[in-house]
């Protein structure tokens, strides 16, 4: 919070005791709990861990919202908490308009919110939830610390890597950004919320204010970079690139990306949205990269593009991108598992008495992970359809209720339609409604389980 405070200070804005006050309030409330509980520190129960974890990803939005509620944006506290979590979760939902006169400590505080949640969630991904076993995340607990495939001795230096690695990405992509011609301001923030695949931007028109091919395609890498397992980045650093590009969820990732960005290339072609072949094709992967990988940046108003590329937007915003990025969604690897178990259970129709093992990765599929798995992706779509229940109970329309849902549960950003989709914003929900996609939120970046778990009684009897 000190470096919006010291920036609103260079432009002699007044938010900056805001800033510095939230800054001091929030200081006071973390030593206090640190000085209570010092000394005290031991090994975590797998109980401890589910209840550390979802009480961390609450209480660091409630204090994050503080500089949106008391700055010059006159903000209610459900909208500066929303935004807050939108932030922190990476979703890049937002209730502000008028981003391209905001004081820059806000728009710095913004991008800054998410490029720190992206951060998070690659850790939590890498240290934490396969240990927790959470929708099939225990396939991915041998990558990171088994002294097999070690990434690096010990966790404390995984995550030392981890942020050199993700600090070094966004540089680069700031300077390129700065190369291509925006802004020093402008790349920085856009830069963060690029890797961190989050999406706020200091633009009310987006990315698409610029209406720069080499500022998109730039964007564009940078998206797919923090959309890939950074485990292996590391792995590829410490001379063993090959593990990046034979994962299968990576080659995946790319087979599915070109396919729907040939197939949004085509659509737009056909119906005459640019003229020209290249920019129907820079639209079409940046629109179809930003919403599959949950970053949620427009460079246009795509629900313009008419009902097909409206239907398909909605689709590909779950997918995601691969486990142990910064993206979010279902993640190419559930599919993967669900894609074998279903062709192992068709092979034993066909032959009974043949013994076939589904395989991730030239690697046999336990039990338990399909199971796991299989377990998420009801859930997810279970939470997805009360979300979307609960939002058209509060008046809002099918449209705006499926989508805002949607978005939330998938971390994506924009919805569709009028009201949340690419050229509005979610200041216009009731109170109530951007609490519930708070909720919504946090669960899908937390996958499901990790928060469904700590509200169930046997939870708290065992």
């Amino acid at each position: 919070m000190f470096l919006p405070a010291l920036v609103d200070v260079a432009v002699g804005n007044d938010d900056w005791v805001v800033f510095a006050s939230s800054a001091m309030l929030t200081l006071f409330t973390g030593v206090s709990f640190a000085l209570m509980t010092w000394g005290h520190a031991g090994s975590l129960s797998i109980r401890e861990a589910f209840v550390l974890v979802v009480a961390a990803w609450t209480i660091l939005p409630a204090f994050a919202a503080l500089p949106f509620a008391f700055s010059g944006l006159e903000l209610s506290y459900a909208d500066a908490f929303f935004e807050a979590m939108s932030g922190l979760t990476t979703t890049g939902s937002t209730v502000i308009s008028g981003l391209d006169t905001a004081p820059p400590g806000i728009l710095l505080w913004r991008s800054l919110l998410q490029w720190l949640g992206g951060l998070g969630i690659i850790v939590m991904a890498i240290a934490i939830l396969p240990i927790l076993q959470v929708g099939g995340m225990q396939l991915f607990k041998v990558e990171a610390f088994d002294t097999a495939e070690k990434v690096l001795p010990s966790a404390a230096q995984l995550a030392v890597s981890l942020i050199s690695f993700y600090a070094f990405a966004t540089g680069l992509t700031a300077l390129l950004l700065w190369v291509a011609d925006m802004p020093a301001f402008d790349a920085i923030n856009h830069a963060m919320t690029s890797i961190a695949t989050g999406g706020f931007s200091t633009k009310d028109g987006s990315v698409g204010f610029f209406a720069s091919a080499q500022i998109d395609w730039i964007i564009i890498g940078a998206m797919i970079v923090g959309s890939l397992p950074f485990a292996l980045y590391l792995q590829a650093i410490r001379g063993r690139p090959q593990t990046l590009w034979k994962d299968t969820q990576v080659q995946v990732f790319f087979g599915v990306s070109i396919l729907f960005v040939a197939l949004m290339t085509f659509y737009d072609k056909a119906t005459l949205v640019e003229p020209d072949a290249l920019t129907d094709l820079r639209y079409a992967a940046f629109n179809v990269i930003s919403i599959m990988t949950g970053t949620g940046y427009a460079t246009q108003d795509y629900s313009l593009w008419g009902p097909f590329a409206t239907t398909l937007f909605f689709f590909i915003m779950f997918i995601g991108g691969c486990a142990g990025s910064t993206s979010c969604g279902i993640k190419i690897f559930r599919f993967q598992v669900v894609y074998e178990a279903v062709a192992v259970q068709v092979k034993r129709l066909i032959h009974p008495n043949g013994v076939f093992v589904p395989h991730y990765n030239g690697k046999p599929i336990q039990d338990s992970v399909t199971a796991s798995v299989m377990s998420f992706m009801f859930l997810f779509a279970l939470t997805f359809g009360v979300a979307a229940m609960a939002l058209t109970l509060m008046g809002l329309d099918l449209v705006t209720a499926v989508s805002s849902a949607g978005t939330a549960i998938a971390n994506v950003g924009p919805g569709l339609g009028p009201v949340v989709g690419p050229s509005g914003n979610f200041s216009t929900l009731p109170d109530l409604a951007k609490w519930t996609l708070s909720f919504t939120m946090l669960i899908g970046r937390l996958e499901i389980f990790t928060v469904l778990v700590i509200l169930t009684p046997t939870f708290w009897r065992g």
